[in-house]
């Protein structure tokens, strides 16, 4: 019972801060169009400009050096669990977990790149 009543209330919280987030927004516009405001300030800059660069294009590079992270930190932890005194579970996930950080961070540097060559 209790474990329902922990997911309906995270449902809730999620559910007013979106509503919340919206509803004012939709105020803080009607207003500013009231006043004569433009449209466009309602855009950033880089909202406006747009790229030629395929999603999917940036989601396979951010998959493949995610997955090439997690090849690698299986790897790297199998190498600490053989040689060192490092308990399996924690050579293996800590491991994991590292490298496919990395390869996640490093697919964020490769995409920013992509989008900016274009």
């Amino acid at each position: 019972m209790e474990a329902v009543l922990v997911f309906i209330s995270l449902f809730v919280v999620i559910f007013g801060i979106f509503y919340l987030h919206y509803s004012t927004r939709n105020k803080e516009r009607l207003a500013l169009i009231e006043k004569g405001a433009e449209a466009s300030i309602f855009f950033s800059a880089k909202a406006q400009k747009k790229t030629n660069v395929p999603i999917w294009k940036v989601l396979i590079l951010n998959l493949s050096v995610l997955l090439m992270g997690i090849g690698a930190g299986v790897f790297i932890g199998s190498v600490l669990n053989a040689y060192t005194l490092i308990e399996e579970g924690v050579a293996f996930t800590g491991s994991i977990f590292l490298m496919a950080g990395l390869g996640l961070f490093i697919g964020f540097i490769q995409s920013k790149k992509l989008v900016e060559n274009v």
